[in-house]
């Protein structure tokens, strides 16, 4: 039991510092530290429709799942397709909107996330009741560190535990500490959900004011991305860096960030690549451009959607242009 909370407590410190990049983290002295929230690209491909639908394909399955429909028939593929269009479909009006297909992308382009949920629920949720507490997220990953007379480890976890349950209590939209899958979520990957938003400024402030006056000032800004180490000489970044906040971070110009400049910082508004990819698709398959889409539409169009092993590119582009 014990070995099992010190294995749940580890992942959970590794998630916290992947995803917050709290002050836990050592940076090397050349190594800039990232804490801005970017909206992520669907592909690594180019988005060029003339050459290929492989960006499509990573958008609208996500780049796991589209290389196993690359290796399917085209038969299988349409098949696998018409499933995941009844899936899309929320309201099961027979059409799916571009709504309703941003949602799919953003879900697709997000399923590692909820791989991750799943695979921890069930560490937490130890009563199965299909809510987890928390007391049980407590129990399942301070209580042997917090029952031990002298932890050897050097966090401070008492404090990393109040800071947990702020932050529990936050995604608990109706403060009962007793949390839904969504909540979980919402607990493990803030910067995920809008409505969470405030907390993940408010530990970044945290992590970074040292001087603990509510602000960032120039020098808590770049200590946090940069460690002189007795050297004289900054690296060119580290200029830039500076650069950047007297000119863009500080926006009144008073020499520090406020939670609303540090919340333009690191959660900045970006362009939402799912909605238009939506927009894209629905497009590209809308044969009686009602401004919506059948499943038999998306099917005709199942080379735009999903890639098959059988699928010949020139052959594709033939049925593109006709439509």
């Amino acid at each position: 039991m014990k070995e099992t909370n010190l294995i749940v407590m580890d992942l959970r410190q590794f998630l916290m510092c992947l995803s917050l990049c709290t002050a836990f983290a050592l940076s090397k002295p050349t190594e800039k530290k990232d804490r801005v929230h970017h909206e992520p690209q669907l592909s690594d491909k180019v988005h060029n429709d003339a050459q290929s639908f492989d960006y499509d394909h990573d958008a609208f399955l996500g780049a796991e799942e589209a290389k196993t429909f690359d290796q399917l028939t085209p038969e299988e593929s349409k098949e696998r397709l018409g499933k995941i269009v009844s899936k899309i479909d929320g309201d099961k009006d027979g059409f799916v909107t571009v709504d309703e297909l941003k949602d799919w992308i953003k879900f697709a382009q997000k399923r590692w996330i909820y791989e991750d949920v799943e695979q921890q629920w069930k560490g937490h949720d130890l009563n199965e009741d299909g809510l987890v507490s928390w007391e049980e997220y407590k129990n399942a990953t301070y209580g042997y560190v917090l029952d031990d007379p002298d932890p050897v480890d050097e966090f401070n976890y008492q404090q990393v535990m109040v800071r947990d349950k702020r932050r529990f209590q936050m995604a608990n939209k109706d403060g009962d500490l007793i949390a839904t899958k969504e909540e979980f979520t919402a607990f493990l990957h803030p910067e995920e959900y809008d409505y969470m938003k405030d907390v993940i400024v408010q530990e970044t402030m945290e992590d970074i004011d040292k001087n603990s006056d509510g602000f960032i000032d120039l020098e808590e800004y770049i200590g946090d991305m940069y460690s002189h180490n007795g050297k004289a000489d900054e690296p060119e970044w580290v200029k830039t860096e500076r650069e950047q906040f007297v000119e863009f971070r500080d926006k009144n110009h008073d020499g520090k960030m406020d939670k609303e400049e540090t919340k333009d910082w690191i959660l900045p508004s970006d362009y939402d690549h799912a909605e238009a990819e939506a927009r894209h698709l629905v497009y590209e398959s809308d044969q009686n451009k009602d401004g919506k889409l059948t499943k038999e539409e998306i099917v005709d169009k199942y080379d735009l959607f999903v890639g098959s092993q059988a699928t010949d590119f020139g052959e594709a582009l033939v049925r593109h242009d006709e439509f």
